[in-house]
Parts: structure tokens; C-alpha cells; sequence
């Protein structure tokens, strides 16, 4: 039932780096952890799941945000040990900083600068802990 999972070579702390795409225009969103448990989680319900290795749990993203990732096509690299995942992201919203993409500065002499707006005041999207 789930001998796919065997074929995914995850590494010595269990996880395998998965890189979140754009289904529709194929930028780059975000880079994240997923465990044997995120990845079933992931395929199983088409929301994708990730393991937090600063929270040392499994996490939806989204969760807290509303800014979920729906799962469109998963694709694993020639060595097995890489994924990437095709989504769309409700919300337009990946990034905790409230961009689109967490990919979003640019190195330009010799400095890293912003090269898209914040869509949403990150306090705004997340609660601060009472």
C-alpha cells in the first residue's frame, strides 16, 4: 500500500528536504523538512505537511496562518533524496514574513535587498502567545 515510501531515501535524522513550487507558474515558495510521517500525511489527505525541526513536530502548513498548500504533484530528484512538491497556496501567502515566496531578496552590490511587498503584516496572520 505504501511501498512508494520505501523508494524515498530520507536522511540520518529521518527527513528529506522538500521544496514547495507554484503549480501555475512554477516560482519557487519556500523550503521545508518532511519526516516518513509528513510525507504519508502529505499524500494521503493533498494538504501538504511538514515536519518542524525548531518545534520537533509535525506541522500543516497553514495550520496557523490559513495559508495552506494544497498538493498538486509530487516528484522525488534521480538520487531519491529530494522533493519537490507542486501546490497552490491558498492565500497567495507562504512566507512567515507575509510574502508570497520566502525567496524574496535579492543580492545586489554586495547587499541582500527586498524584492517584493509584504502582503500581510505577519502579526496580522499569526498570534502572539498570551
Amino acid at each position: 500500500m505504501n511501498e512508494w515510501l520505501e523508494e524515498v531515501h530520507f536522511d540520518d535524522n529521518g527527513l528529506i528536504p522538500a521544496i514547495a513550487q507554484d503549480a501555475d507558474n512554477g516560482r519557487i515558495l519556500m523550503v521545508a523538512w518532511m519526516n516518513r510521517e509528513a510525507l504519508h500525511a502529505t499524500v494521503q489527505h493533498q494538504i501538504v505537511h511538514y515536519w518542524s525541526r525548531s518545534r520537533q513536530r509535525l506541522w500543516r502548513k497553514g495550520e496557523e496562518s490559513g495559508n495552506t498548500q494544497h498538493l498538486i504533484e509530487l516528484q522525488m530528484d534521480c538520487d531519491s533524496d529530494v522533493l519537490v512538491l507542486k501546490v497552490n497556496q491558498e492565500g497567495g501567502i507562504s512566507c512567515h514574513t507575509g510574502r508570497q515566496s520566502c525567496f524574496f531578496r535579492t543580492l545586489k552590490d554586495g547587499v541582500w535587498e527586498p524584492m517584493e511587498p509584504v502582503l500581510r503584516d505577519p502579526s496580522a496572520i499569526y498570534e502572539t502567545p498570551k
